[in-house]
């Protein structure tokens, strides 16, 4: 049985990432009706409504596979200090993934920083299998699903692309004989 200190230290290594989620969600309900829903989508986009409940799952795991390896790595003064330097690098990242892509319309920029932050999962996941192995396990999930977003937000990226011009020298040269 856990005592009422650590609970409370699980409570808020769990909900430290709901917060920037929350905030977050909030970002992308508004630009859903309008910008986002003007976008053109691949076939394997999942519906809206799944996300939400993916990344509280999520967020709720990693923020569990924190705690346990602060608490089995000996704090931030352990062996977990490079861990847990890594998980707030990925959270970062994950955090700023949303402002880019949903507030400021930047669909390439998305991409490059959803890769980083698929390869700072990785990494984090690693360091904690190294901490502790069921904190590593946690960060599976979350991984996979990195890796599947950053397929979708590619996808998005390259559907609302325009196509570069392919005119012709002749094309080019009547039209500026027009202007």
């Amino acid at each position: 049985m856990q005592n009422k200190g650590e609970i409370v230290k699980i409570a808020g290594a769990v909900i430290l990432p709901q917060l920037g989620g929350f905030v977050n969600g909030k970002l992308t309900r508004m630009e859903i009706t309008g910008w986002y829903n003007q976008l053109n989508f691949p076939s394997f986009r999942p519906p809206n409504w799944v996300f939400a409940p993916v990344w509280t799952t999520l967020y709720t795991g990693m923020g569990y596979a924190s705690y346990l390896v602060w608490k089995t790595g000996g704090g931030f003064s352990g062996p977990a200090q490079i861990p847990l330097i890594l998980y707030g690098t990925q959270l970062a990242l994950n955090w700023a993934w949303t402002p880019i892509f949903f507030r400021m319309h930047q669909l390439k920029w998305s991409v490059v920083e959803i890769l980083a932050l698929t390869a700072s999962v990785g990494a984090t996941g690693i360091a904690f299998y190294n901490i502790n192995k069921l904190a590593g396990y946690l960060f599976i999930p979350y991984f996979a699903w990195s890796a599947f977003a950053s397929v979708l937000n590619y996808s998005i990226y390259k559907l609302n692309t325009p196509k570069t011009s392919t005119a012709t020298i002749e094309e080019v040269t009547d039209d500026a004989k027009l202007k």
